[in-house]
């Protein structure tokens, strides 16, 4: 990106430099962290939870920043500038809640439709269905959040299901810059909250549930759901699409008139007469997938799609929603739903000739766990095992909900670790085990490869093992380390099949 923005262009919404010396310098890119500061740049140095990135302004003139935008306090008023190393130091007022209005002056990142995604759970998979229709119908279509950011065929790592203020804004300039026409960006609860895509205006604003998650931070499910409402009541969305399925959603639908309400069921959409509808008036799983027949405010027809179970049954739904929004006709996307694929780490099936099948899913709250194991009740001729775990320093609360969820829909539990970061993996089984009535019925395996394993050598060929909680995650955060480990390539390698 070349240097077609000067320092006083960038920062005057927030003051008017007028020493030639200070607004002409030419700058690159915006950066929190100076370690990635490259000669040009501007390095923003703000007053965080643990650090105070002002302390590597020092660092990052050093790697060649030609200016720094920091947090003002008493002993640096608004406004003012100093110099070091002759490189001028901007304070402001403000600024962490500015900077998704910062890097949208540098960036400009608002050349494609943007559909912001929020909720506990389906959020991935929605957005990976939005972008694989999209680009069915020809309308070139990128990802942001938890399996990475870009196109589908070519996703680059995230650090976050949101990134910070600035990375948001300089991906989705990229994305634009190479040609995505739509961008389906995966929202958090943490990134409203935080204000890290304040600034940006989305075509459409999508709500898919909300169940037990990330209390540890936001302290009650009332605070967790008003985060969430962040994205319909602080933030521009142009449309809006609900589950009408899910308790919270439904209340909201009530305060707008103007939202889209989807439902599995005509009943739950029919005392919203105001708004416009998307409804399945006959859904049919199967092993194949799932068959619906779609009616409401945009016509009507039958969606045929290769994905397993009732929630993906909704997610299809609210995805199929959203690009109706957008004026994508609803006769090419039910020509090609067909084509879409199921989402990797997403209720992924690996089967194997007289083996038990393994379905890895990214399942992590007991609300997810319960309609997985749901989901593949139907399809279980045999016993239904289930394998997972909770991770270390998050919320607690949640752990014995999550083994009461398995032990009352699967036949066999296995508990696992799941990233126990800091925590003593035996301490967090036992927050578990406070949840199961038979302890004698769980076994507790901690190596998750050891676990699949445990259940392959005694699972009979008619029975399903669901290993949940990392999906497409290729980690596990033991300690202060990550090391490598993914679900999929143990259920690969014991099944002796090929990724």
């Amino acid at each position: 990106m070349s240097n077609s923005l000067t320092l006083g262009l960038l920062v005057k919404p927030w003051m008017s430099i007028e020493q030639p010396d200070v607004a002409d310098i030419a700058i690159n890119h915006l950066h929190l962290d100076s370690r990635q500061i490259e000669q040009g740049d501007v390095f923003v140095a703000i007053i965080g939870h643990a650090i105070d990135g002002r302390n590597f302004i020092p660092k990052a003139i050093e790697k060649g920043a030609v200016a720094i935008i920091a947090q003002s306090d008493e002993a640096h008023p608004d406004q003012s500038i100093e110099w070091l190393q002759q490189v001028p130091i901007i304070y402001l007022n403000g600024l962490p809640e500015s900077l998704s209005h910062l890097a949208g002056r540098r960036y400009q990142s608002q050349s494609s439709k943007l559909i912001g995604i929020t909720g506990t759970n389906g959020k991935t998979t929605i957005s990976q269905l939005i972008a694989q229709w999209g680009e069915l119908v020809g309308t070139r279509s990128a990802v942001m959040g938890t399996t990475g950011n870009g196109f589908l065929d070519d996703l680059q790592p995230a650090a976050n299901t949101t990134g910070n203020a600035i990375e948001v804004q300089a991906k989705l300039a990229e994305l634009a810059e190479r040609g995505a026409q739509q961008t389906a960006l995966e929202v958090s609860s943490h990134g409203l909250v935080q204000g890290r895509i304040k600034a940006l205006n989305f075509a459409v604003g999508v709500f898919t549930n909300l169940s037990r998650d990330h209390l540890d931070y936001h302290g009650s499910m009332e605070e967790y759901a008003l985060a969430k409402k962040l994205l319909f009541t602080t933030h521009n969305t142009a449309n809006q699409v609900i589950n009408a399925d899910d308790k919270v959603g439904a209340e909201w639908l009530s305060e707008m008139p103007e939202a889209i309400a989807v439902s599995l069921d005509e009943a739950k959409v029919s005392q919203y007469s105001q708004n416009q509808v998307l409804y399945a008036e006959r859904v049919q799983y199967s092993e194949q997938g799932i068959e619906m027949d779609v009616a409401g405010s945009f016509g009507s027809g039958v969606l045929n799609a290769p994905l397993i179970g009732q929630f993906n049954a909704s997610n299809i739904l609210v995805a199929l929603a959203t690009l109706l929004s957008l004026g994508h006709r609803l006769d090419a996307l039910l020509e090609t739903a067909p084509q879409l694929s199921p989402v990797i780490g997403r209720m992924e099936l690996f089967s194997a000739e007289n083996k038990a099948k393994v379905v890895v899913d990214y399942a992590h709250t007991p609300d997810a766990l319960e309609k997985a194991l749901m989901a593949l009740r139907v399809h279980c001729e045999g016993q239904l095992w289930t394998i997972f775990g909770c991770g270390g320093d998050r919320d607690k609360g949640k752990r014995p909900l999550m083994a009461q969820a398995g032990e009352k829909l699967a036949d066999k539990v296995i508990l696992s670790d799941d990233n126990p970061r800091s925590e003593d993996p035996a301490a967090i089984v036992a927050d578990m085990l406070v949840g199961i009535e038979d302890k004698h019925a769980v076994q507790v395996e901690h190596h998750r490869f050891d676990a699949l394993k445990y259940a392959l050598d005694r699972a009979q060929p008619q029975d399903i093992i669901l290993l949940a909680g990392k999906g497409h995650e290729d980690y596990q955060v033991i300690g202060s380390e990550t090391v490598h480990y993914s679900d999929r390539e143990s259920a690969a390698e014991l099944l002796g099949i090929q990724l």
